[in-house]
């Protein structure tokens, strides 16, 4: 398979060694950043200072490094979104910080990467299915403890919540509507969970501001 192609291998690389790890971390960095079209395995293995050979020894392909950066992405907003889900005691301030570390997480996704995602269908769909499971789990678990809690209306039952809030990511959080409509992933998924949060917080668990 040439640098650009974009089969999708449906199993995901797991992490072998700390030679493995730096050349993810820097394909993150160039990737997300500047989409991973524009990015050789050449640009790589220089930066890293190591021979393209070494660096196919842990990556057969950039396809296979790309899953490998996408497994690592999301694995760090795991470690973070779990951290601030194992204590749902304060929902308010729970809410807050799930989503300043979307939003944070959000900010590496730059324009560059989404229109190159455009162009790799089958790679799109396993973030899309890696979202659903963050969305599900994580905001989730808040929204279950808010409604137990009187901080997010009973009127509404969670589980719709989540749905309707993942009906909005995936309508306007894919690579052709934001690039129609000119968003940014942080902007978008702000604008889509402040909506929904607007409308599901009661009133007794709303900041004043």
């Amino acid at each position: 398979m040439n640098d650009n192609g974009l089969q999708l291998n449906p199993k995901a690389l797991r992490v072998k060694s700390s030679a493995s790890q730096r050349i993810i971390t820097a394909a993150r960095r160039h990737f997300l950043a500047h989409g991973f079209r524009n990015i050789t395995m050449d640009d790589l293995a220089d930066e890293l200072g190591m021979s393209k050979k070494t660096l196919y020894v842990s990556f057969p392909s950039k396809v296979a490094l790309l899953e490998a950066v996408l497994l690592d992405k999301f694995r760090s907003i795991d470690v973070d979104l779990h951290r601030i889900t194992s204590d749902c005691s304060d929902v308010p301030a729970a809410l807050h910080q799930l989503l300043a570390c979307v939003q944070r997480h959000t900010e590496e996704i730059q324009p560059p990467f989404v229109r190159d995602m455009r162009r790799a269908p089958d790679m799109f769909a396993v973030v899309e299915a890696r979202r659903r499971d963050v969305i599900r789990r994580y905001f989730g678990k808040l929204f279950d403890h808010g409604r137990r809690t009187g901080m997010i209306r009973r009127d509404m039952p969670a589980k719709l919540i989540i749905e309707i809030l993942l009906a909005a990511v995936q309508g306007i959080l894919n690579p052709s509507k934001m690039a129609e409509l000119g968003l940014t992933p942080k902007t978008g998924f702000s604008t889509i969970i402040t909506v929904i949060l607007e409308g599901v917080i009661a009133e007794t668990g709303r900041v004043k501001r």
